[in-house]
């Protein structure tokens, strides 16, 4: 009796399925780690220099001296502000970047696999495996043109994304530049 289901091969493929899922699963809770790290400085940073200024502009005597305080601390908190916000993006481009790549390699190891299976059927039924292959291998064409376009848009939305953000930063240090006392 022949057995169309491969127990073997089954057990095989949920495992690589597993081990893609942790891999998926790992890379999200780095990327919390990481998240919750960056937080933490910038909210300890952020007390920190809320407290420092606070204990300057108290010992102020002069009105215009508080004009002077309050600018010179405008730009550090910008600068701080634009680090962070740059960092922010630096994970997230990382993260996306990793995703991607698991995402990439299971497809390739999909595409491999029913191009066996696809010289498989047409080995065993000529006739109808002629069919059923043209079909399948019209399928995966399309399909894998679907894929690389879809990767290619993401790589271009992440390339607009950074120049945004560099642009973003360039000109927030410009206008924070214009608030600084000049001395």
């Amino acid at each position: 009796m022949n057995n169309p289901i491969d127990l073997e091969k089954l057990a095989q493929s949920q495992k690589a399925n597993a081990q893609v899922m942790m891999t998926l699963v790992r890379t999200a809770f780095h990327g919390l780690e990481q998240l919750s790290a960056l937080n933490l400085a910038a909210s300890r940073e952020l007390f920190n220099s809320t407290a420092t200024g606070a204990q300057q502009m108290l010992g102020v005597k002069d009105p215009k001296e508080l004009g002077n305080i309050a600018g010179s601390l405008a730009r550090p908190n910008v600068d701080k502000l634009m680090e962070y916000s740059r960092s922010l993006y630096d994970l997230a481009a990382n993260m996306q970047r990793e995703i991607t790549s698991v995402m990439e390699d299971q497809y390739s190891t999909l595409r491999h696999d029913t191009a066996g299976l696809i010289s498989k059927v047409g080995a065993a039924s000529p006739i109808s495996g002629d069919v059923f292959g043209a079909a399948m291998k019209q399928m995966m064409t399309a399909s894998s043109t679907a894929f690389e376009n879809i990767s290619q848009m993401a790589k271009q939305m992440t390339d607009i994304a950074d120049t945004n953000v560099k642009a973003v930063s360039s000109a927030t240090a410009q206008a924070a530049a214009a608030l600084t006392p000049k001395k």
